[in-house]
């Protein structure tokens, strides 16, 4: 079995709760409030700041040329269709200027930052892996299950959902498969560990936005 498959195995009910949550489910019938959806919009933005210099990391730290190219790739090209769709949402409202990085947020990102710091590149490439993955998933999910007609974030599930994010992700399993495949048992469990801590994260990430997460006072 490849090793991502057992990542997927060992973290589908953190997917499956996922698909469960309100948030998904206002997207998928349109009726999620907005205030919700550019709170999410805005954390997202934060976190892809930073995921792309964790990206930009894995590229500096792998060894095939095609795996190289790969990240640097996801680093730019990724990066920069995602911010212009968070830039065409949230050019529509006031008063969104510098957001903080809420608590799921900052979890998030400081434990990706923590794996470039101290953990093996397998580890950190499986790390990464769900922000691909689930979010396609999901995506591919919404498009299925989503009400006929207008949708107010249509542009986000077509971006989610589409064909060129689909080759990312089947390039990003296939190379944390190959990656893999020169593990020892140990080391494919810590990458599992990683994928399974990051679809965590994930959840967080959209229940926080429903939540409209705030630090304490």
């Amino acid at each position: 079995m490849k090793w991502s498959e057992d990542a997927w195995n060992a973290a589908k009910p953190v997917y499956d709760n996922i698909l469960k949550l309100p948030f998904i489910e206002g997207l998928i019938n349109g009726t999620l409030e907005q205030s919700k959806f550019i709170f999410y919009i805005q954390q997202d933005a934060l976190y892809l700041a930073e995921y792309g210099k964790v990206l930009t990391a894995i590229a500096t730290r792998l060894n095939r040329a095609e795996h190289i190219e790969a990240f640097i790739h996801f680093a730019a090209d990724t990066m920069v269709v995602e911010r212009g769709l968070h830039e065409s949402f949230i050019s529509q409202i006031d008063g969104c200027a510098n957001p903080k990085a809420s608590p799921s947020c900052l979890l998030y990102t400081s434990f990706l930052q923590k794996q470039v710091a101290f953990a093996p590149v397998e580890v950190l490439v499986a790390a990464v892996l769900p922000c691909f993955w689930i979010y396609k998933e999901v995506g591919d999910y919404i498009l299925e299950h989503q009400t006929k007609g207008q949708n107010p974030y249509q542009a986000w599930i077509d971006t989610y959902g589409g064909e060129e994010f689909e080759k990312s992700v089947n390039t990003a399993i296939t190379i944390s498969n190959e990656l893999a495949d020169k593990c020892t048992k140990e080391q494919r469990q810590q990458m599992t560990d990683a994928y399974v801590m990051c679809s965590k994260m994930e959840w967080l990430f959209w229940d926080s936005a429903w939540r409209l997460e705030k630090w304490p006072v």
